[in-house]
């Protein structure tokens, strides 16, 4: 049992928004928020989970944080036997819990480990690298796209030591267009520290197409993501979601917006009933990263192309769950020209500065 003996991080007013919360749990190395009030009592708690499950509904992050909280947390007091809760806690992939005071103020936060629970994440990263990225133009035309360097490194460099940085050390890279690019710059992942395996397609086979290629099936739930995209997100969180929902897959989504330029009516047959100048539509779209049980990999033919759409379509049609998983934190795909800028000046706001 490990105690964190300082919880400025973790602490947030119940007069707080929940955007307030979802940056909270971005910076703070336990991942669970204590909401407080003015005098510092415990009034509720807010996980990673919760934040994600209020985005679905569909909860504007500005609300109130007490909105979505956990108005009855399991609470320890001082002196208390932690050993009947470890059990219960591990099944539900809880691992925080907060001490509070005969007052209800928190005192601390505490860490609840399982038996044998491994310290690195054993699941593997499936990275699609094969793509010609033709709409960033002359950029691509002699380097694959996650090779293009988004500050002072490669971007998928960036999208590794992310990963490395949160407990993940298995790739593999789906290769194509000048994929030994790709192969010689990282070779087994040596001096990164993690283990690199690689495919290679043919021809191309679309999304999904390459996974028929990973020659040992995993074990543990897959994580696939598509090689441009730069963003800050707590991958660990969206494995734990994915077995906490019991999906067969788990698709990650971010909120889109798009203003009509026009102004909209309402209509009751002829007559209006209401005009929005402008109204800004909120949508929830494919973000790219995925989280799949080893068994959908079995789904994917050996041959011919394979979006993941299709894939996902499939499970579906078969009456698998397939689940989602919006992202609050930072995300870019790196798709068209404008992005690519955009992704520079972004990089050194929000990557470099918080290494420094």
């Amino acid at each position: 049992m490990t105690v964190t003996s300082d919880l400025r991080a973790n602490l947030v007013p119940s007069t707080a928004p929940i955007r307030a919360a979802a940056r909270a749990l971005e910076r703070a190395e336990r991942k669970l928020v204590l909401v407080v009030d003015a005098d510092g009592r415990l009034v509720g708690t807010v996980s990673d989970g919760d934040i994600r499950r209020a985005l679905l509904r569909m909860i504007p992050i500005t609300a109130p944080v007490t909105k979505v909280m956990n108005a009855s947390p399991v609470v320890l007091r001082p002196g208390q036997d932690i050993r009947p809760v470890v059990q219960e806690m591990a099944a539900k992939l809880i691992r925080d819990l907060p001490l509070v005071d005969d007052q209800g103020r928190v005192v601390d936060l505490r860490s609840i480990e399982a038996p044998g629970r491994l310290s690195g994440r054993p699941n593997t990263v499936v990275i699609m690298a094969g793509g010609k990225g033709t709409r960033l133009a002359h950029l691509t035309q002699t380097c694959p796209k996650p090779m293009l360097k988004v500050g002072d490194k490669p971007l998928l460099e960036t999208i590794i030591e992310r990963f490395r940085a949160q407990g993940f050390s298995n790739f593999c890279i789906s290769l194509n267009y000048l994929g030994d690019m790709i192969s010689d710059h990282f070779g087994d992942g040596g001096p990164w520290d993690v283990n690199i395996s690689y495919v290679r397609e043919d021809e191309p086979r679309g999304t999904a197409g390459s996974l028929s290629l990973i020659r040992e099936r995993p074990s543990d739930p897959v994580i696939v993501l598509n090689g441009d995209i730069l963003t800050q997100m707590h991958f660990g969180a969206l494995v734990s979601f994915h077995q906490e929902h019991g999906a067969a897959a788990t698709v990650c989504l971010r909120e889109y917006r798009f203003q009509v330029p026009y102004a909209t009516v309402e209509l009751d047959g002829a007559r209006i009933q209401r005009l929005l100048e402008k109204p800004i539509q909120t949508y929830l779209v494919n973000a790219g990263v995925y989280c799949l049980d080893p068994e959908v990999l079995d789904l994917v033919p050996a041959e011919g192309r394979v979006d993941m759409p299709d894939l996902l379509n499939e499970l579906m049609e078969r009456g698998c769950p397939v689940g989602s998983f919006p992202i609050h934190e930072y995300w870019l795909d790196i798709g068209q020209m404008q992005d690519f800028h955009l992704a520079q000046s972004d990089y050194q706001r929000l990557f470099v500065a918080a290494d420094d």
